[in-house]
């Protein structure tokens, strides 16, 4: 007899526990969130650019260093992003996204003669229409799938050369090969 009321009794306290947390205890915990220390890491190096798949709409090319590749406690995955244009003109950025709420930040601008010149910006909202596509391909495909960031960067790196994350369902083939 004990046992048949346990067993309901435990199937309601698993349905209690999985309920999803309301918009006060998310927001709670949004304040009590804090972003961990970290430092800027080397200047990246060619072999070490892993290209990435954005969007058929853009014909710019995207690069993650794999070097400074990085998850913090505080759920942060930190990476140095090289955009490339057509025309051979770049851009390097080291950024951090926020994969919980969906949200990313530079702190240094790459310079010519390989170092950075650091630029914190605030944190902004990760966008799927934006002309920074790269911000939502990294986010949604790559780095965080289901909001969830990647476990580690071994986690990352595969997730970069398959094309996507397979828990994202939006893996394409690698470079070279859309």
């Amino acid at each position: 007899m004990r046992r048949l009321l346990a067993l309901p009794l435990g199937i309601c306290a698993a349905l209690v526990l999985a309920q999803p947390k309301s918009d006060w205890e998310v927001e709670q915990e949004e304040r009590r969130w804090a972003e961990g220390d970290f430092r800027l890491p080397a200047y990246p190096k060619g072999e070490d650019l892993i290209e990435f798949y954005v969007s058929a709409a853009t014909e710019f090319k995207f690069f993650i260093d794999r070097a400074s590749l990085s998850v913090s406690p505080d759920g942060v995955v930190r990476y140095s992003l090289l955009a490339r244009s057509p025309s051979g003109a770049e851009n390097l950025t080291y950024e951090g996204i926020r994969c919980k709420s969906g949200v990313y930040k530079i702190y240094a601008y790459g310079r010519a003669g390989g170092n950075w010149a650091p630029r914190a910006s605030d944190w902004r909202p990760i966008e799927q229409k934006s002309v920074q596509r790269s911000h939502h391909a990294l986010w949604r495909d790559y780095f965080c799938p289901q909001r969830v960031p990647i476990y580690d960067v071994a986690e990352g790196i595969d997730a970069l050369r398959r094309g996507g994350h397979p828990d994202s369902g939006a893996v394409r083939p690698g470079p070279g090969r859309f």
